[in-house]
């Protein structure tokens, strides 16, 4: 291979290198100084076998207009930015728990000069702690903006086996009651449901 040949092809992939390594800068995401559209969250724990190391939560926002977002290099496509927040629930009662979110909590705006951004909600996570595994719950835009529910459940034997430090996923998402309807009976004895439900409070 000559000279210049080799020379040309260090200089194509640093080109390549830099241009994957170098990612379009991170937008200064500012919070709504006033925000209204308020959400009551309220989990509902049943039959769980034991109680939580720790409880908590996040709300996962994202641009949804990826047209204000400009096109990465190489691959030409949009990565519209997304942020998550805490959520931050109280202990009401044995089986429940209580917090909120705000759907407007983050400020539209002309990040990269291409159009004013919207922000929308995602959904809401919560992560109940079992020693190592996280057991997650989480509900979705739809349902929220809806004021509806939606139910995981989950298997006794993964909390007792990560209570025990047992080998167990570190992350478990759960079983839609589609899914657990169809189980068998033994099966269903196994698991406990952990319900996610949303209200409007609009301020």
């Amino acid at each position: 291979m000559s000279k210049r040949l080799t020379s040309s092809l260090i200089l194509f992939l640093v080109l390549i290198t830099s241009a994957c390594g170098s990612p379009m800068k991170t937008p200064d995401i500012k919070q709504n100084p006033h925000p209204k559209m308020r959400y009551e969250i309220t989990m509902t724990i049943q039959g769980a076998p034991g109680p939580f190391d720790a409880i908590s939560g996040f709300v996962q926002y994202k641009v949804s207009n990826d047209r204000c977002v400009p096109l990465t290099p190489i691959s030409g496509a949009t990565l519209p930015p997304e942020k998550s927040v805490p959520l931050e629930l109280s202990h009401v009662s044995d089986d429940i728990y209580k917090g909120s979110l705000y759907v407007d909590l983050l400020q539209d705006e002309d990040y990269y000069g291409l159009g004013v951004c919207h922000w929308a909600v995602v959904a809401a996570t919560v992560s109940l702690k079992v020693k190592k595994t996280y057991f997650s719950p989480d509900l979705f835009a739809d349902n929220i903006l809806k004021q509806s529910s939606e139910t995981r459940y989950f298997s006794k034997k993964q909390f007792e086996a990560a209570g025990r430090g047992e080998l167990v996923p570190p992350v478990v998402s759960g079983v839609l009651p589609a899914d657990y309807k169809n189980f068998k009976p033994e099966w269903q004895q196994d698991m406990f449901p952990v319900t996610l439900s949303a209200k409007e409070d609009f301020q």
